[in-house]
C-alpha cells in the first residue's frame, strides 16, 4: 500500500511538531502545510522540504491529501474539519475536539456517513507511563492529578480547563470504567480573562473519586498522576514517563514494610506514537485509541466544570449520562 498522504493545517507551536513527525514515521508522506501566517508557513515548509499554502481550499484541491492534522484555534475546528471531510479526508483534530459538544456530534455523524477515521489529539494517552499503568490498574479508589506550570502568553483564547485540565479528564475517564455520578469545580482568573487556576472533583458511580488541580500561574512545573488502590499506590510522572509503585508487605518480626518498585519499560515520544497510530488506523481501517466519542465526552465534562466555575446554571441530570 502506498504511503498515506498527510498535511498539517496550522503550524504554530504544536502544529510544527506534527509536520516534523510526519516526515519521520512509517507509512506517511507529508504533502504540504497550511497556515494563514505566510512568513511562518514558508519557514516551516522550507525546513521540512514540503509545499506551503495559505489557502486551505487550494491545498486540498492541489495535493489531494488522504489525511490531515488540524492544529488551528479551537473555534475553527468545525469549519476546517467539515471542509476536509467533505472531500473524504481522514482527520486528527487537536484537543479540545470542538468548541461545543454539539459541534463534535455533527462531526461524528459526518465521519460515520463517510466512513472516515476521526482521531482526537489527547497526546497523554500515548505517554508510555500512562500506557504501562493502564495495563497494571485493577481497582482505583482515589485518583489525584496535578498539572501546573509558569504563565505563558501563548494560550489566551481559552482558560486552563480547556487548555490543560482536559488532558487529565480524558486520562481519568479512560482509567475508570464507570459512569459519572457528580462533578464539582472551582477556579479563578489571575493573568488572563479566563480561569488560570482550577480545581475539580469527579465522583463515579462505582465509588472512585478523582481530584484534578491545574494551574498556568505556578512557578513550579509539575505533571503527575497519583492512583490509590486497596493495596497499592502508583505515581506517574508525565514528563519523565516514570512510574513508581508503592505497597506494604507483612514481614515477620518487622510489621508492615513499604516496598517501592520502579518498573522498567520502553519510553517513546508520545506525539510520534499518536501520529503513527493515526496513520496505522487509516491503513488498517480500525478505530483509533482516542476517537471522537472520547474527545466529545472529555469536552462535555469540561463544559460542566466551566459552568460551575463561572456560575452558570447546570442540570445535574446532564452530568451522569456522559
Amino acid at each position: 500500500m502506498d504511503a498515506i498522504r498527510v498535511g498539517v493545517v496550522g503550524v504554530g507551536h504544536l502544529g510544527v511538531h506534527h509536520a516534523r513527525v510526519y516526515t519521520e514515521i512509517l507509512g506517511a508522506k507529508l504533502v504540504g502545510v497550511v497556515d494563514l501566517d505566510e512568513g511562518r508557513v514558508h519557514e516551516v515548509a522550507e525546513n521540512l522540504g514540503t509545499p506551503a499554502y495559505t489557502d486551505l481550499d487550494r491545498f486540498l484541491d492541489e495535493t489531494k491529501p488522504d489525511a490531515l492534522s488540524i492544529v488551528v484555534p479551537t473555534v475553527r475546528h468545525l469549519e476546517v474539519s467539515k471542509k476536509a471531510m467533505e472531500r473524504g479526508v481522514h482527520l486528527l483534530i487537536e484537543k479540545p475536539v470542538t468548541a461545543l459538544p454539539e459541534e463534535a456530534e455533527e462531526l461524528l455523524h459526518m465521519a460515520s456517513d463517510r466512513n472516515l477515521i476521526l482521531q482526537v489529539g489527547h497526546i497523554e494517552r500515548f505517554n508510555s507511563a500512562v500506557q504501562y499503568v493502564r495495563e497494571l490498574l485493577d481497582d482505583p479508589i482515589y485518583i489525584q492529578s496535578r498539572r501546573m506550570g509558569p504563565f505563558s502568553p501563548r494560550i489566551s483564547d481559552v482558560g486552563v480547563v480547556l487548555d490543560l485540565m482536559i488532558h487529565d479528564v480524558d486520562i481519568i475517564l479512560s482509567l475508570v470504567h464507570s459512569e459519572i455520578a457528580d462533578i464539582s469545580a472551582m477556579g479563578r482568573k489571575v493573568r488572563t480573562a479566563h480561569e488560570d487556576v482550577a480545581s475539580a472533583q469527579i465522583r463515579f458511580e462505582n465509588g472512585t473519586i478523582a481530584h484534578i488541580l491545574v494551574s498556568r500561574v505556578t512557578e513550579k512545573r509539575m505533571r503527575t498522576l497519583e492512583i490509590t488502590e486497596p493495596e497499592r499506590y502508583l505515581l506517574v510522572n508525565y514528563e519523565t514517563q516514570d512510574v513508581t509503585v508503592h505497597h506494604c508487605v507483612q514481614r515477620e518480626g518487622r510489621g508492615l514494610v513499604e516496598v517501592v518498585e520502579h518498573p522498567v519499560f520502553t519510553k517513546r515520544e508520545p506525539l510520534k506514537m499518536e501520529l503513527q497510530d493515526f496513520v496505522n488506523c487509516i491503513r488498517e481501517g480500525r478505530e483509533p485509541l482516542v476517537g471522537l466519542r472520547d474527545g466529545k465526552r472529555a469536552l462535555e465534562v469540561c463544559v460542566a466544570m466551566l459552568r460551575q466555575i463561572h456560575g452558570e446554571t447546570q442540570e445535574r441530570g446532564g452530568l451522569v449520562a456522559l
